[in-house]
């Protein structure tokens, strides 16, 4: 698939069929992200691939703050990935201080990169995948061990589309471009 095709198809999908990720796609999908550009090369962002039914309806019903929606997403995805970031590295020198007026908040801008890196390369392997960011990160740790030093960055369903949604309007690039000369 060109570049430019799997930007402008890539949809999210929040209904999936019951077929499974496999272990081998999705190790093609994360080879492909980890190109994703990070701060100074940091390659922060970790792919925590959850399969296991109960784990995911448990991040399901537990972790997504009453969010209806994003709830019925996820229990209905054949796996769900939990991305997470090493902290204290994106944005920082190796002597704590920060290399950017952003502070911390490059971290999340990595994350957002690694996340996108992630979607577009598991739609270029025909599979389907939705971004969610409303979550209880402490119920998230309850229901899969994560590493010290870690913070979740978001979660994203993942599965074999069941539709393939319509692209929603677009600004125009004279309403999103400013040229300053």
């Amino acid at each position: 698939m060109e570049a430019l095709e799997c930007i402008k198809t890539r949809r999210s999908v929040r209904k999936f069929t019951e077929e499974a990720v496999s272990r081998e796609q999705m190790a093609e999908v994360v080879a492909a992200a980890a190109y994703a550009p990070s701060w100074k090369n940091t390659q922060t962002a970790r792919y925590n691939f959850v399969t296991d039914k109960e784990k995911i309806a448990r991040l399901a019903s537990d972790c997504m703050m009453d969010f209806a929606y994003n709830q019925k997403t996820a229990s209905h995805a054949p796996a769900l990935v939990i991305l997470t970031t090493i902290t204290g590295r994106s944005g920082f020198e190796r002597d704590g201080s920060f290399s950017t007026s952003k502070g911390t908040h490059w971290q999340s801008f990595d994350a957002g990169i690694a996340a996108e890196a992630f979607c577009l390369a598991a739609h270029a392997h025909g599979l389907g995948t939705v971004i969610m960011g409303v979550f209880e990160e402490s119920e998230v740790r309850k229901v899969i061990e994560l590493p010290e030093g870690e913070e979740v960055a978001a979660i994203i369903a993942i599965g074999h589309p069941a539709e393939q949604p319509q692209a929603p309007a677009r600004k125009d690039a004279d309403t999103l471009l400013r040229v300053i000369d």
